[in-house]
């Protein structure tokens, strides 16, 4: 169990991000953990003709265990981009890396398995020129991101907002304590105290630097936990997880639909399973931004989507008749 103390000023200095770099870092666990029958079997079976060699991230990336911290540079605001986090990584300090890495040639849980003998060969390597290893797994994050991830973010992200959306809801009906309480069944919050169920014991104060929450795809089915400055972080499944991977309905299934909305509403709605922005939307459908923004006007006159403002973008999803209408219409 981890227990993580607030003083009242870190109560008020909870806040939320989406990061596309540690969802890169999560997903190698999932990739050399996962099987054929997990939630994200899918994801699996779609990028494996894609792999190249990554023995150098699978080693630095466990299945269980330590995560080196420096993977993860804290999120500057709530949305920063793949790019714009990598060069965060690049800059840390490389003796922080020889550091961290040393302790995850030692890990007891991390280190377990067949191979122990080449990642700690491996491992000697980087810590030997922190500065060159350091660069080493900046290039296999990028690729590794552009061909595995990348593909996938506009759906991921999605789900990702989906959420925010709801956890800062849950904060404005009744507080932290409604927050915590729905977070994870591995979490809970009682008096000052957030408790999460670990295979390790800890306690840390988080001595107001506040806390970072992350709902992140591939953490599942875990809670990861970072207590190091400058600010401790809780990585969470975000609602609606089960659903990420399901193949959104496709107008050749909803040909009912069609008849009545045309093809291109059709298409539109079969997508909006998960909220999206205009311009996610165009390239899920294939039509141009400014014509999808003109069928989403009046599926919205019709009251069949709905749209919150998020930041800068406009978000849109099907209300509950258009989820009627896309269950009814699809093949029995």
């Amino acid at each position: 169990m981890i227990r993580l103390r607030f003083t009242v000023e870190d109560l008020s200095l909870v806040r939320f991000s989406i990061s596309p770099l540690w969802e890169a870092v999560t997903s190698l666990r999932t990739l050399t953990a996962g099987s054929p029958t997990s939630l994200h079997a899918p994801w699996l079976a779609q990028i494996r003709p894609h792999l190249d060699d990554l023995d150098l991230l699978t080693t630095v990336v466990r299945p269980a265990g330590y995560l080196p911290d420096f993977l993860h540079p804290l999120p500057p605001h709530r949305e920063p981009s793949f790019d714009t986090s990598l060069t965060a990584l690049a800059a840390t300090d490389p003796g922080l890396v020889a550091t961290e890495l040393a302790h995850l040639a030692q890990h007891p849980i991390a280190m377990r398995g067949p191979g122990l003998g080449h990642r700690r060969a491996v491992l000697n390597d980087l810590i030997a020129d922190p500065r060159s290893g350091l660069a080493r797994i900046v290039t296999a994050l990028d690729g590794y991101w552009r061909a595995c991830v990348a593909p996938h973010w506009p759906r991921m992200r999605a789900l990702l907002h989906a959420d925010l959306a709801h956890r800062l809801q849950e904060l404005a009906d009744g507080g932290v304590h409604q927050l915590f309480r729905t977070l994870h069944p591995a979490v809970s919050f009682t008096s000052n105290t957030l408790n999460i169920v670990k295979y390790y014991n800890g306690t840390a104060d988080l001595r107001r630097r506040g806390l970072l929450l992350i709902p992140c795809v591939f953490a599942w089915p875990d809670v990861i936990v970072r207590t190091a400055d400058p600010q401790p972080a809780v990585t969470y499944s975000p609602r609606g997880l089960g659903r990420l991977w399901e193949s959104p309905s496709g107008t050749h299934s909803l040909s009912a639909l069609a008849g009545v909305l045309g093809d291109s509403r059709a298409a539109i709605l079969a997508q909006l399973d998960l909220p999206m922005s205009t311009t996610h939307l165009a390239g899920q459908v294939g039509l141009a931004a400014p014509t999808v923004n003109a069928h989403l006007k009046a599926l919205s006159r019709a009251g069949i989507v709905t749209s919150h403002r998020d930041g800068h973008n406009v978000l849109y999803q099907r209300t509950s008749l258009g989820d009627q209408l896309v269950s009814a219409a699809a093949p029995q």
